[in-house]
């Protein structure tokens, strides 16, 4: 029997295709050995809700709707899970969204349609209902859906639920509420090319009472709140054999520490800690971080 979710989780949900290659990354013209595919969830939301599953915490999930091609495989996987399923919304009429990721150790690429599905002004995803939401501890929300992702942590700042985001802008509404806001390199990148990441992280703390992480694949990891100074900290070092979920790892692990009352340095080091096991296996979904793992690797090494 499924126990009553302790966290909310809105955002990404698909069945994503795994390729992992035997020899190296692909090359034109050259021929690749695959050496293990899967169809198994997807999406920031899908796995973080896999993850936090395994950590041994009940949530519920709500996102994207669901197509015919996935749908199958999503409710057999999630059914002995305390992932509760049931906002999802399974469509009928349409394959639905799915991606397409080539793996090769610390290099992946993915591949799908959601330039053009975003681009088409129409609609694929749930509008946040808030008895999903009620009754929950905490809450993760991708802002990627915009008017609906910003209608979910209203929701939440309504009913005194704190919620972790991630990649918000430092002048949007989400990263100006969020309890958590962990931002990638890559979109830090992409957002702010022009700004160091220290500089990043200076701007980010400014526009908000939370605490912002920016992480930097292997390198150090930047956190802090307005009027601290910047914190760095290391990630754990692991033998990688695919980093596909990386950072919905480490929202999760975020998610999980941010509903346990962790500390600032807590939740990093837990959240890294959660991201490191997770890359040291493929494919994820079905080898997800335990608790256990994780507190081994917290234990095994000190700061």
């Amino acid at each position: 029997m499924k126990q009553t979710p302790e966290l909310y989780l809105y955002g990404m949900v698909i069945g994503s295709h795994s390729f992992l290659l035997r020899d190296g990354f692909l090359e034109p013209d050259k021929y690749s050995e695959i050496e293990e595919q899967y169809f198994l969830p997807g999406g920031e939301t899908g796995t973080a809700c896999t993850v936090l599953g395994s950590l041994g915490t009940p949530v519920r999930m709500d996102g994207s709707w669901i197509g015919t091609e996935a749908a199958p495989m999503l409710k057999e996987f999630y059914a002995d899970k305390n992932v509760d399923i049931s906002p999802l919304t399974f469509r009928n009429d349409d394959k639905g969204v799915m991606d397409y990721v080539v793996i090769s150790g610390t290099v992946r690429s993915p591949m799908g349609k959601f330039g053009a599905l975003f681009s088409s002004g129409e609609r694929w995803w749930n509008i946040p209902r808030e008895e999903d939401i009620a009754g929950c501890k905490a809450a993760a929300i991708d802002p990627f859906f915009g008017a609906e992702s910003q209608l979910a942590a209203e929701i939440c700042i309504k009913l005194g639920i704190p919620y972790v985001t991630i990649d918000a802008a430092h002048d949007s509404f989400m990263h100006k509420h969020a309890a958590i806001n962990a931002v990638s390199h890559e979109i830090a990148d992409y957002k702010y090319s022009d700004r160091s990441p220290e500089e990043v992280m200076q701007l980010m703390m400014d526009n908000s009472d939370g605490l912002t992480i920016l992480t930097q694949g292997g390198g150090e990891m930047l956190y802090g709140r307005r009027g601290e100074s910047v914190k760095r900290m290391k990630p754990f070092e692991v033998e990688v054999k695919s980093t596909l979920g990386a950072g919905d790892t480490f929202k999760a692990g975020c998610t999980y520490a941010l509903l346990h009352g962790m500390s600032d340095d807590e939740t990093v080091r837990f959240a890294s800690a959660c991201a490191a096991v997770a890359i040291s296996r493929f494919p994820l979904p079905l080898f997800p971080p335990r608790l256990s793992e994780v507190e081994t690797l917290l234990n095994g090494q000190g700061d």
